[in-house]
């Protein structure tokens, strides 16, 4: 599998899986824009990819949030490269809390950074990828677009949105080439997941080692998290798939913590 030429965008690509996938997509021939909030942490990320392959990575300040930022963004890679052949929508961030403690304003924030990112990355894209008839749009969802657990009550609605969101890509782009698929990882060890364990250590009542033994790795086959490589590598099958045999469909990975 290779990427070689490829114009890939990847959001919140300046740390965590985002920067696993950006690296991987690099190391497979692919020109990738480091789509991050924080524009100084993507142009280091930028850097590190350029001094191994000079030119083949750019920063982009984006707040996936925001239209107008997205909009500028996706402008700024096409004027560059003259393309956009990929998309990954990975940024994201977690809060937990009960349902009945959940403050709606952390509500609409987890919903508009995991799906309205989403959207409005894949709308900035689509109209460059139906141009040129090809390309593929890459959502990252969660075992949690499969199946809820307790606390995680927007992230859970948000990443089982993403389902519904690519499939109706998939739908719409098939006869413009656009293929549109959902990663869904397991626990995968970044400050994301770190920043979780005392909180919900708290909130559950338990110590921290049985956050991760029981809660986070409990229904894992190995006992294992996920690895960021892991991710990058289905992140790399569904951007370089040859065909639209595979589109509308979702990939987990999370060491068998769930089954289809």
């Amino acid at each position: 599998m290779n990427l070689t030429d490829k114009t890939c965008i990847v959001t919140g690509a300046a740390s965590g899986i985002g920067l696993g996938i950006a690296k991987r997509f690099a190391a497979a021939g692919a020109k990738v824009a480091i789509a991050d909030l924080n524009l100084q942490a993507a142009q280091a990320a930028a850097d590190s990819l350029n001094a191994a392959r000079p030119g083949c990575a750019m920063a982009v300040a984006m707040d996936v949030t925001s239209e107008e930022q997205v909009e500028a963004g996706v402008d700024t890679v096409v004027a560059r490269w003259g393309a956009v052949d990929v998309l990954v929508s990975n940024a994201g961030i977690q809060i937990v809390n009960p349902v009945q403690d959940f403050a709606y304003a952390d509500w609409k924030r987890m919903l508009a950074i995991h799906l309205d990112g989403a959207f409005l990355t894949s709308k900035a894209v689509l109209p460059h990828m139906y141009k040129q008839g090809s390309g593929a749009v890459i959502l990252m969802g969660s075992v949690h677009s499969k199946l809820a657990s307790p606390l995680k009550s927007a992230y859970v609605t948000a990443k089982h949105g993403l389902m519904g969101l690519a499939r109706a890509i998939a739908k719409e782009g098939g006869q413009h080439g656009v293929r549109a698929n959902v990663i869904c990882p397991g626990f995968v060890r970044t400050p994301l997941v770190d920043k979780q364990i005392p909180e919900q250590a708290k909130e559950l009542g338990i110590s921290e080692e049985d956050v991760v033994k029981k809660v986070m790795l409990g229904q894992t086959v190995d006992g294992e998290f996920t690895s960021i490589e892991d991710v990058a590598e289905v992140a790399l099958l569904f951007a370089s798939f040859p065909s639209n045999a595979l589109t509308g469909q979702s990939l987990v990975v999370s060491h068998g913590w769930f089954m289809e």
